[in-house]
């Protein structure tokens, strides 16, 4: 039987690398495999594009056969080709990742001897409008899966490596199927995929190498933080498994509103109060700010709504180191009770023309109708 050539047959060029011809073989196989592909020779194509791999994802023989070709591998013919014979490659770690564990190639889980990231947590807190403005420092308690004091989060006493596996987690076994034999790796029973094992199993975490503990932290929150914003902690979440990392601990902030202030981002809103001879005379009022209280010149004719920006008196940014703006809204007051002297003087003030041409405008639209 004549064999293609093994670039052909994975559809890679002979300069292809080592992460393209993988890619090709996970393709193909998926493609072909006799338990997904019902065609008549799905099975014969499976079992070429193995071969084919088996030879060019190692280094050594694929140096062979792109010196020699397939008289590389003259006298070792099997699985139905004359050449090399993929008998005995361990494909089950590729198998695993393209079908998981259903064709029945029987990867093995590492999860046992694999250093694990911790789990992150998020917390929400509350703060005064001033604590987010001003920034502040709080002492906050919070529940984590943290490395067991008792055995230094290893789960057990007197450590050894584990004798059915010597260590690597993982039994090697060879499994025939209608493809051929190949070597399989399985979990170790014995130890459960951790390679080692204790004479003694740590009674206070009972061997999982973490408890759950509440802590307490002391949190520097930066100023200008605001609803919604989040906090990173780094390594403050959950304790990794195996050596590995923490997670994080993420703070989400919830802000109290001002009795005065109101936020939009950066800017900051207050609404001034002033009476009707404030707003027709103009006057310099006192308003609070962020940062203290400052004289505003209130100019003569104001009207409700009327609006003046203080360039700077806003959020001091939390990421951006600038600070927004305020801007104060005017609102003209008109009193409910009034004396018989401020009744008499209003009186006479409505005799003399105030109108303005806003107002002389309307009154003749509305004569004219």
């Amino acid at each position: 039987m004549n064999k293609r050539d093994y670039y052909e047959v994975l559809g890679v060029d002979k300069s292809a690398t080592d992460a393209e011809i993988k890619s090709a073989f996970r393709r193909l196989a998926k493609q072909y495999h006799p338990d997904v592909n019902k065609e008549p020779d799905a099975e014969a194509k499976f079992k070429e594009i193995q071969e084919a791999y088996a030879v060019l994802s190692d280094e050594t023989r694929r140096k062979q056969y792109d010196q020699f070709g397939h008289a590389a591998f003259d006298g070792s013919a099997g699985g139905g080709f004359s050449g090399f014979d993929p008998s005995g490659f361990d494909f089950s770690d590729i198998f695993d990742s393209i079908f998981g564990n259903s064709f029945g190639f029987g990867g093995a889980s590492r999860k046992g001897n694999r250093s694990t990231r911790g789990n992150d947590k998020l917390m929400r807190i509350r703060l005064s409008f001033e604590e987010a403005i001003y920034g502040c420092e709080k002492e906050i308690n919070i529940d984590i899966d943290d490395e067991c004091p008792e055995c230094d989060g290893k789960g057990g006493f007197h450590e050894k490596t584990c004798s059915k596996c010597h260590g690597s987690g993982t039994i090697t076994a060879e499994q025939r199927t209608l493809f051929g034999t190949f070597m399989t790796k399985t979990t170790c029973p014995e130890c459960n995929g951790k390679g080692r094992s204790f004479e003694e199993k740590c009674s206070r975490c009972r061997g999982r190498g973490t408890v759950r503990m509440n802590k307490t932290l002391s949190v520097n929150i930066p100023k200008g933080v605001d609803n919604g914003y989040r906090l990173k902690l780094t390594g403050k979440g959950d304790a990794g498994t195996n050596g590995g990392p923490n997670g994080d601990l993420y703070l989400e902030f919830i802000v109290a509103p001002h009795k005065l202030f109101m936020r939009e981002q950066d800017d900051i809103y207050l609404e001034v109060p002033i009476t009707i001879t404030e707003a027709v005379l103009g006057c310099k009022k006192e308003i609070p700010t962020l940062y203290g209280n400052v004289k505003l010149t209130i100019p003569s004719g104001s009207n409700s709504g009327d609006k003046q920006r203080l360039k700077g008196k806003g959020v001091d940014n939390a990421n951006s180191y600038r600070n927004g703006d305020m801007y104060v809204i005017l609102k003209v007051k008109t009193p409910k009770k009034l004396s018989r002297t401020q009744k008499e003087l209003l009186t006479k003030l409505d005799e003399t023309d105030l109108e303005d041409d806003e107002i002389i405008a309307f009154n003749k639209f509305v004569s004219r109708n």
